[in-house]
Parts: structure tokens; sequence; C-alpha cells
């Protein structure tokens, strides 16, 4: 008995130093990586803190298992891969996906600091006249790939797109060396980035696709699982 009565104990003291968020998480929840483990590879990702509703949101549904099997069901090369329709997970070939996520949406948490540059993990959302307050959707998310611009490239952006208003130096100094999708940046809700894993997102890019309007991929590329793992301090 005096030994259940210590195990009790340590179970005790392991809750009350990882106490449950008001919301269902563990405060522990909030400093871990996601470890998404695909068909192509595997990928780490780190949530910002910036954007907590969707930190939050992705890490109770990756708790749930929401996005074990499903598939990327939108590939566009150069651009992004989409994911994160629950009728993926036993779809046919013939079947039409992207039209279906966790059934709710979430507020968004557009942050100028934080940008679509290769890696950049952003949420999918319905077009701006029928959602102008640029709400998200609560499961389908895209991760960008992109491609570099030039420096001309980019102010053309800044002109055209964004009427005039400048893309930070350090940002444009990124698009240039690595990529993005800089079009998308003040109307899409990034909320995290892949820190680990880069070729699978070019792996799964570079998929052979029906092409438009569905850009799915001929062969489909599933999300085996995902969990939550533990910080490494040099990624």
């Amino acid at each position: 008995m005096a030994r259940i009565a210590v195990i009790f104990s340590l179970i005790i003291l392991v809750i009350s130093c990882n106490p449950k968020l008001s919301n269902g998480l563990r405060v522990k929840d909030l400093n871990k990586d996601v470890e998404m483990i695909t068909s192509k590879g595997t990928m780490i990702i780190r949530l910002s803190d910036s954007t907590p509703l969707y930190r939050d949101n992705f890490i109770r549904l990756v708790k749930q298992h929401f996005f074990d099997s499903i598939i990327f069901h939108r590939v566009i090369k150069n651009f992004m891969i989409q994911a994160g329709d629950p009728t993926s997970k036993r779809a046919r070939a013939t079947d039409t996906l992207g039209e279906v996520d966790a059934g709710y949406a979430v507020p968004a948490e557009i942050r100028s600091s934080l940008f679509h540059h290769k890696g950049a993990l952003a949420v999918a959302r319905f077009p701006d006249d029928v959602n102008p307050q640029k709400d998200g959707s609560g499961s389908q998310f895209y991760i960008v790939q992109g491609k570099k611009y030039t420096a001309l490239q980019l102010d053309s952006i800044e002109e055209k797109k964004f009427k005039g208003l400048k893309i930070p130096a350090n940002q444009r100094a990124v698009y240039q060396s690595i990529g993005g999708t800089p079009h998308l940046d003040r109307n899409y809700t990034v909320f995290g980035e892949v820190i680990k894993g880069m070729e699978v997102i070019d792996s799964i890019a570079n998929s052979p696709t029906s092409g438009s309007p569905f850009d799915r991929p001929l062969t489909d590329v599933h999300i085996l699982k995902m969990r939550l793992i533990e910080r490494t301090k040099n990624l």
C-alpha cells in the first residue's frame, strides 16, 4: 500500500507541474514542436506564440490524431502544399477534396512579423468576398514552397499587390535568398514554420498532379502521423 501511495503522489506531482489550461491543453504542450511523418519523409514544425489561437488549435488537433492518415490533397509546384480535409483519409482517386475541414473557423491572427517564406505554415480560408474578416479554416493548412524573387519582382508586388506598402528589408532578403510567396502576406494567417525537413516540402511539391483546378497528386501523399515532441535547442 505504501508503494501505491508513493506512485500516486508522484503522478499528482507530475500533473501539478504541468497543469491543464482552460482550453484542455497542458502548459508543457505549448513548448513542444510538431513532428509530421509523411509518406515522403519527416518534417519538424515549430508553432508561433504570436498566434495563440492557431497554435492551440493545431496542438489540440494533433493530440486528437485528427491529421493522421489524411493526404496532401492540393499541391502546386513553386507555390504550396495543402492538407487538412478529414474526408481525404478514405478518398477515392475520383473524389473532389478540399471542401471539408474541422467544422469551424478560427479568427484571423495576421502578424506582420510572420510572412510566407519557404517552409511557412499558414491557414487556408474562404476568399474575401465571403470572408472579409479573413478567418481561417479550423483544420486546413498549407506549407509554402514558393520560389525566389528578384528585387524588381518584389518592387512590382509592393506596387501592384500592396498599393505601395513596403515589404520589410529583412523579409525581402529572405524572399531573394530562400524564396516564398510574398503576394500572400497580409491576407493569410501564418502560424508556424518547418524547421527541419525542407527537402520533404520539395519532394511533395514536385509530385505529378491532376493539374488545375484540383491539383491533386496522382499518387496520394499521406500524413502518416503527427505528434508533439520535445524541442531540440539547436533547431
